[in-house]
């Protein structure tokens, strides 16, 4: 069994790898983007909040800074253990990402509150499960997640209320 070798930061490989995380990331981003731009304008400001709930500005904000979180940690992973050896972490990161995609559409796109709370606990799983397999690769790409496993959390909460609020 060989051993990985660790790509030095600035090589090509590793920026590619970087670029390929960003990319994925931030092409999931825009698809919920896309799905989430007009209801946002015109069903969610109809829906009763609880007063907790964050302005509209605060959600693009920490969208991005959470989605260059996660595409850094995963290209952490990466570059710490290559693909082969954190394919399970890796695999499973795509998963969350295409969960967090799938809360948009619920949510926003098909407007299903109900199934949008069943589905973040979904989510929120399987954020705990890359965090903890990616400790096993690299710690700082496990702790870079946490600050999304923390805003899910209270987007899990959010969900939620709304769903007691608009009983439909």
């Amino acid at each position: 069994m060989s051993r990985h070798r660790i790509p030095p930061t600035y090589s090509a490989a590793s920026i590619a790898a970087l670029v390929l995380s960003l990319l994925a990331c931030f092409t999931i981003s825009a698809v919920g983007g896309a799905i989430t731009a007009g209801p946002v304008k015109s069903w969610y400001p109809t829906l009763v909040k609880p007063a907790l709930t964050p302005p509209d500005l605060a959600f693009p904000i920490v969208w991005t800074l959470l989605f260059a979180l996660m595409a850094i940690a995963a290209w952490r992973v990466w570059r710490q253990s290559g693909l082969r050896q954190a394919r399970g972490a890796l695999l499973l990161f795509g998963l969350q990402l295409l969960l967090n995609l799938a809360w948009s559409w619920l949510f926003f796109g098909r407007q299903q509150i109900g199934w949008a709370v069943a589905e973040i606990v979904v989510l929120w799983l399987a954020i705990a499960g890359c965090i903890l397999l990616f400790a096993r690769h690299d710690r700082v790409a496990a702790l870079l997640l946490v600050p999304y496993l923390l805003w899910v959390s209270f987007a899990a909460w959010l969900t939620f209320s709304i769903w007691q609020l608009n009983p439909a």
